[in-house]
Parts: C-alpha cells; structure tokens; sequence
C-alpha cells in the first residue's frame, strides 16, 4: 500500500471505520510481523495482536500523515516486544529458530540482494544474530523499509547513529559465513562476480 491508499484508510479508521483500520492491518502486518520475528522471534504473534489492540485504541487521539502513521505503529511495536523481553527474562525461555512456516511472506549492496532472494525465516534469523541495536536497525530499514528519518524515530535515536548501526549490521552481515556462502552460490544470477578460490 502506498502512502496516498494508507492515508486514505488512515482518514476512514480515526473517524471510526472499521473496515479501513482492517485495511490498515492488512497492508502493515506483514511488515510488522517480519520486524517483531527479528526482535522478539516466537512472541510476534503475541506482541503484533497488542500493538494493534494499542493502535486501535489510541487512533483516536493520533494526528499524523500516513509515513507517521508507520512510524506511530512500529514504535508501538518496539514498545510492546520491550515489555515482552521483560516478561521473557522473568520466563527464561530459549528462542528457536524460526521456519518458513512461521513467516508471513522479505528483505538491499549484495548482502541485501542475497537477503531478499533467500527465504524469508533464514534472513529474519541472520539479522536476528546481529546486536540488538543494528538488529532493529536493519530490520527498519531493510525489511520494513522506513527511512533513515523514520527508523529514527521509531528508535528514538538520531539520524547518524541510526546510519552507523544499520552500517555496521549490513558489514557484518555481509562477513557472515552463510551470507558469504549464499552469495557465492547466488553469484551470477545477482550480478555479483563468483568470489575467487581460496589461497589466490
């Protein structure tokens, strides 16, 4: 959905239509299921079906354009999986790896390239891997797909440190050993030169 539809059904969902905020849901959930599969990996579901019930709501209240909207959502979101961190630390549970299964249906330098040609749950759970601060970063970024200014804000951190933690994520992604090994198999067909034989 872009902004202009997304506004549309914002203007309909403040006033009280329920059938643009199931709108709303229907084009953001997926994006916000992959970004919570990154940050709180089993308790998505959990953590999605409280972001919404809180946006539903606080609409009321909310006076923003439709980029604001996404960022008003996700920072929500990133409030949510916190409490859920919080109650996960009390419960001590293992996070598993994530399967296609769990996914709704995708994620740009070569690693992003490799990313975005590689199943949806193998990507989630590399950037999962990365520290918490690029993990969010790169998943606002490249999954979600906000814009510096808006990852930003859904992070509450400025601009430069947002650029500096998704850099530093996307560097090491790209020196991770199973990227490195996607990319090599992928090479051609990605535009990418196959990476020379070891020892030359």
């Amino acid at each position: 959905m872009n902004d202009e539809e997304l506004a549309g059904a914002l203007v309909a969902a403040v006033r009280g239509d329920s059938a643009a905020f199931a709108h709303l849901w229907r084009s953001l959930q997926p994006s916000l299921l992959r970004y919570l599969r990154v940050i709180v990996r089993d308790a998505a579901e959990d953590v999605a079906s409280e972001t919404w019930l809180q946006a539903a709501r606080d609409l009321p209240a909310f006076a923003g354009d439709a980029p604001a909207f996404r960022v008003w959502l996700f920072r929500i979101a990133r409030h949510r999986a916190i409490d859920e961190h919080r109650r996960a630390g009390r419960r001590r549970e293992e996070p598993r790896e994530l399967s296609d299964q769990d996914m709704p249906t995708t994620a740009p330098d070569a690693s992003h390239q490799v990313i975005q040609r590689s199943d949806t749950a193998w990507a989630l759970n590399v950037i999962a891997s990365l520290p918490k601060d690029q993990a969010e970063a790169v998943a606002l970024r490249v999954v979600v797909g906000l814009d510096v200014a808006q990852t930003a804000q859904v992070l509450r951190k400025r601009p430069g440190a947002v650029r500096i933690a998704a850099m530093r994520g996307l560097r090491r992604l790209a020196g991770n050993a199973e990227v490195q090994a996607r990319r090599r198999a992928a090479g051609p067909s990605l535009g990418l030169k196959p990476a020379p034989p070891e020892g030359v």
